[in-house]
């Protein structure tokens, strides 16, 4: 219990450092999401102290993510008549994402060769983190592999997303919600929202619909693809 008190404070800690730093540098090697587990395994690994034990308090933030998902309403209730609007393409687009996210990484991990229980780990991969975990346990992979590969395709989609946006010079704020929310989920929301409130609406939205989707439709499509 100590020690899971101990983690607990820790991880608030490191991120918190981490924040700072990133705020006064926004370089994405200095990304709190990429910072905070690199120095937690260092600790860990460093004193010896076993993943369970650092869990038991550090379970607490993971059990902390799906509520916080609430925040997501006060955005949503100020740009609703642009969703509205928007709904129908939002919508399309973000199940053709979700669907092309699915597929292609069952089709390149099968070509890798890779087991069936990696693969099913990697399958929800580019949605939010406790949805993402609750999917991968769903249809038989491992939640702390797929939280894992979650971390990374959200750093990921944050790098390149921008870069995306700004080579095909995507100057629509619906376009870019929805890209940066269906490809890197949480990350890219909060990179949306550098562009613009609106753009960051939209990502949360389709962050959201990214991973409700997915939840329908992984299981299914994996018994396809393992026919």
């Amino acid at each position: 219990m100590f020690i899971g008190c101990i983690s607990l404070i820790a991880t608030v800690l490191i991120y918190m450092g981490a924040k700072a730093v990133y705020t006064r540098h926004p370089k994405v090697y200095v990304s709190p999401l990429l910072i905070t587990p690199l120095i937690l395994v260092g600790l860990l690994l460093l004193i010896n102290v076993p993943f369970e034990a650092y869990n038991a308090g550090g379970r607490l933030l993971t059990d902390m993510l799906q509520p916080a998902t609430v925040a997501f309403a006060i955005p949503l209730y100020k740009y609703f008549p642009i969703l509205k609007k928007y709904a129908v393409e939002i919508i399309i687009n973000v199940a053709v994402g979700s669907c092309i996210a699915i597929l292609s990484t069952a089709f390149i991990a099968k070509l890798f060769k890779l087991n069936a229980d990696l693969i099913e780990s990697l399958i929800p991969r580019s949605v939010t983190t406790p949805i993402a975990m609750s999917v991968s346990e769903m249809i038989g992979g491992m939640p702390a592999v797929t939280a894992v590969f979650v971390i990374l395709t959200a750093l990921f989609g944050s790098v390149i997303g921008p870069m995306v946006i700004r080579y095909f010079r995507i100057d629509n704020e619906i376009a870019r919600g929805v890209l940066l929310g269906t490809s890197a989920h949480g990350a890219g929301t909060s990179k949306a929202f550098e562009l613009s409130s609106v753009s960051g609406t939209i990502s949360s939205v389709s962050m959201i619909l990214a991973a409700i989707i997915t939840l329908c439709a992984a299981p299914f499509l994996i018994s396809l693809i393992t026919v």
